[in-house]
C-alpha cells in the first residue's frame, strides 16, 4: 500500500524497478524511434526555435498519432513559453516538449492512484471490463488477473461476455492458465445474470478482486447502454457502490480509431480508467498522449509485450522519459 505522506513518483518509484523499465523501454521502441525521427527533422537547418520550427513540430506532433486537439494544446503552450525564453536551441525545446507532454498526463485525474500489490479502496474490488472485440480486452482481463494473483490477492473472473462462445473459452482459458475461479454460464444466457452470480460468488469466497468480461459490439449504442446500465443495476443490488471501475480496453496499434473508440464508450458508458494495448507492435504510441488528454480520464495499464508481465501499471513519468529516450535498447 502507499505509505501515509507519500504519493506520485516518491511512491511509485519504488514498484516501477528496473525490469519494468526495461519492459517499458522495449515496449516503446518502435513509437519513440518514430516520434524522434519526426522531431529530429522539426530542427532541420534551424540552430535556434521560430515560427518555423514550431509549425514543423506541429506537423510532426499530429503524424506521430498525438492528435490535433492535443497538440494545438501543447504548441500553444510551448508558444508562451517561447515567448519568454527568446533564444532556445533543441535541447531546450525538447526539454520544454517533455514537461508540456508530463502536464497533459497529470492533468487526467486519478493516475498511478493503485499499483496490484497496493491495498485497494474495498473488498471485493469490481472491475467491469468494456471495449470492442479484437482490443486485446480479453487477454487483459487474463494478465491483469496474473498480476494481482501474482501479488498475494484472490481473484474472480465473470463471463459476461456470452454472445460469443469463443469469448467465453478464451477467458476460461485464461482462468486456468492463471490459476483463477471463473462464474461463467452457457452461450446466450443474460449477461446480467454472470455478472449478479459473479458478485455473488465474490462476496461469499471473500475474493479481493473480480473481473467482469462484457460483450464488444459496436453496432447498436442503444443496445450496448441498456447491456451495460443492466450489468449495472443487477451488481448493485448486492454493492451498492459497484462497479468500482469501468475499464475501457483500447488497442494502441490502431492509432485515431482508437479515439473513436473511446468517444464512443465514454459517451455510452460511465468509463473511469483506460487500458491501452499492443503499444509494442506500432510506432503510434503518442495516442496515449491524445486519449488521456481528451477525455480526462486516467490511463491505468498499458501492454507492451505477449507475456503477461509485459501488462504494466501505467506512470505518466516513466511512460514520457521513455519516449524521449533516445537510446535504441
Amino acid at each position: 500500500m502507499i505509505p501515509p505522506g507519500e504519493t506520485g513518483m516518491g511512491f511509485f518509484n519504488k514498484l516501477f524497478g528496473k525490469k519494468e523499465k526495461e519492459t517499458l523501454d522495449e515496449g516503446l521502441k518502435k513509437t519513440k524511434q518514430g516520434f524522434f525521427e519526426k522531431i529530429s527533422r522539426v530542427f532541420s537547418g534551424k540552430s535556434t526555435v521560430d515560427e518555423e520550427v514550431l509549425d514543423n513540430l506541429e506537423e510532426a506532433l499530429v503524424s506521430a498519432d498525438v492528435g490535433i486537439e492535443t497538440t494545438v494544446k501543447i504548441i500553444e503552450r510551448i508558444e508562451k513559453r517561447v515567448a519568454k525564453e527568446k533564444y532556445l536551441n533543441s535541447t531546450e525545446l525538447n526539454r520544454m516538449l517533455q514537461e508540456e507532454i508530463e502536464a497533459l498526463l497529470v492533468d487526467a485525474p486519478g493516475s498511478n492512484s493503485y499499483a496490484f500489490d497496493s491495498d485497494l479502496p474495498t473488498k471485493p474490488y469490481i472491475i467491469l471490463v468494456v471495449g470492442v472485440n479484437g482490443v486485446g480486452k480479453t487477454t487483459t482481463i487474463g494478465k491483469l488477473a496474473y498480476n494481482f494473483k501474482k501479488a498475494g490477492k484472490e481473484v474472480l473472473l465473470g463471463a459476461a461476455d456470452t454472445f460469443r462462445a469463443a469469448a467465453v473459452d478464451q477467458l476460461t482459458i485464461w482462468s486456468e492458465r492463471v490459476g483463477v475461479p471463473i462464474v461463467k454460464q452457457a452461450m446466450g444466457s443474460d449477461p446480467a445474470a454472470v455478472a449478479f452470480d459473479t458478485v455473488q460468488s465474490a462476496v461469499s469466497k471473500g475474493a479481493d478482486v473480480v473481473l467482469i468480461d462484457t460483450a464488444g459490439r459496436l453496432h447498436n449504442k442503444a443496445h450496448l447502454m441498456d447491456e451495460l446500465g443492466k450489468i449495472k443495476r443487477v451488481i448493485q443490488k448486492t454493492i451498492p457502490d459497484a462497479p468500482h471501475e469501468v475499464l475501457l480496453v483500447l488497442d494502441g496499434s490502431t492509432g485515431q480509431n482508437a479515439l473513436e473508440q473511446a468517444r464512443h464508450f465514454t459517451a455510452t458508458t460511465d468509463v473511469t480508467a483506460l487500458a491501452i494495448t499492443k503499444l509494442d507492435g506500432t510506432a503510434k504510441g503518442g495516442v496515449v498522449l491524445a486519449i488521456a488528454n481528451q477525455f480526462k480520464i486516467p490511463v491505468k495499464f498499458i501492454g507492451v509485450g505477449e507475456k503477461m508481465e509485459d501488462l504494466l501499471v501505467f506512470d505518466k513519468h516513466e511512460f514520457v522519459d521513455s519516449l524521449f529516450s533516445l537510446e535504441n535498447k
